[in-house]
C-alpha cells in the first residue's frame, strides 16, 4: 500500500495525549494527510525535563499548513473531556477518529504499586479510554467514516507478574474496544485496538529501560498502521486486535527496516512480550 496516497481531508481526529511520542508523531501525520487534528493532553506549558506541549503540536501542524486546535484535557475529568469534545465539534462541525493514545506507565511488581498507584494507571488507561469514547459517541454516529482506535495490547489477556497493574489497566482498554465493537454493530462505527510489536522510541521507553535504541522503532509504524487501520471501511472492520506488523503486513508492507531507530537493526518483539513471553514473529 502507498501510504503517501491516503487522504483524510475533511475528516476530524479527536487524539488524546499529543505532547510528544506517538500521539504527537500521529497528530502531524494525519494533518499532513489532510485531517482536522485536536491536540489534547495535561502539558500546555514547557518543562526542562519533559518537552513539548499539546500547544507546539497544534503550533507545528499549523506551520506546515494542517488544520489544528489544541485543548487542554485530563481523561480522568469528565467535565474536562466533555468541554474538550464539545470545543472540537463546535470548530470543526463534527468527530469522525478517536484515537486513545494517552497512557500512564508503571512496570513495577505488586509491592511496589500502592493502590493510589493502581487508581492511576486504571483511571488515565482503561477508564480514559471510555470516558473519551463515551463523549465522542453522540457524534461518532453522525459521520460516515467512524473510527475509535483504543492502544492497547490483544487478547486473552495472561497472568503478568511484575506488571499487575499496568497490565490490568492496558487489557481493560482493549476489552472495552472489543465490547464496544460488538455493541455498536449496527451504528457504522469501527472500534479496534492497536498495539505495537517492538518498543517505540519515547520518553517512556527511556525512562523505563526498555532496551537501547538498537532495540526501538520509529513511531512512523504507528502512523503507517493507523492509516491503514483509517482507511479500511468501518462496517467491515471493528472488533479487532492488530499489532502494528500484523496490519502492515496485510496491506502488502514486507519490509520493516525503515523503521528501525538505529539504520541496519531489526528490533526484537519487545512490546509484544511485555504482555505475552511466548510472542513470536
Amino acid at each position: 500500500m502507498a501510504f503517501d496516497d491516503v487522504d483524510f481531508e475533511g475528516k476530524t481526529a479527536f487524539i488524546t495525549g499529543t505532547s510528544r511520542g506517538i500521539g504527537k508523531a500521529i497528530a502531524l501525520d494525519l494533518a499532513d494527510r489532510g485531517a482536522n487534528v485536536v491536540s489534547t493532553g495535561k502539558t500546555v506549558e514547557g518543562h526542562d525535563e519533559l518537552p513539548g506541549t499539546i500547544v507546539e503540536t497544534t503550533e507545528e501542524i499549523r506551520e506546515r499548513g494542517g488544520n489544528s486546535i489544541w485543548c487542554q484535557l485530563d481523561v480522568r475529568d469528565d467535565d474536562s473531556v466533555e468541554a474538550a469534545i464539545q470545543e472540537t465539534v463546535d470548530e470543526f462541525g463534527g468527530i469522525d477518529f478517536v484515537v486513545n493514545n494517552a497512557g500512564a506507565i508503571h512496570i513495577a511488581n505488586f509491592e511496589n504499586t500502592p493502590p493510589k498507584r493502581f487508581d492511576l494507571l486504571v483511571d488515565v488507561n482503561a477508564r480514559g479510554a471510555y470516558a473519551t469514547t463515551y463523549a465522542a459517541l453522540p457524534y461518532l454516529r453522525e459521520s460516515d467514516h467512524a473510527h475509535v482506535v483504543t492502544f492497547s495490547p490483544p487478547m486473552p489477556a495472561r497472568p503478568a507478574p511484575g506488571k499487575i497493574a499496568y497490565a490490568l489497566s492496558k487489557y481493560g482498554m482493549t476489552f472495552i474496544a472489543e465490547s464496544l465493537a460488538q455493541e455498536l454493530a449496527t451504528d457504522d462505527i469501527a472500534v479496534n485496538a492497536l498495539w505495537p510489536v517492538a518498543a517505540i522510541e519515547s520518553e517512556a521507553t527511556r525512562h523505563f529501560g526498555m532496551g537501547t535504541p538498537e532495540d526501538w522503532r520509529t513511531p512512523q509504524i504507528m502512523c503507517d498502521a493507523l492509516t491503514e487501520l483509517f482507511s479500511r471501511d468501518p462496517t467491515a472492520c471493528t472488533g479487532n486486535t492488530f499489532y502494528d506488523e500484523e496490519i502492515l503486513e496485510d496491506a502488502g508492507v514486507e519490509d520493516f527496516s525503515s523503521y528501525a531507530v538505529v539504520e541496519g537493526t531489526d528490533p526484537g518483539p519487545m512490546s509484544a512480550q511485555l504482555f505475552d513471553p511466548d510472542y513470536e514473529r
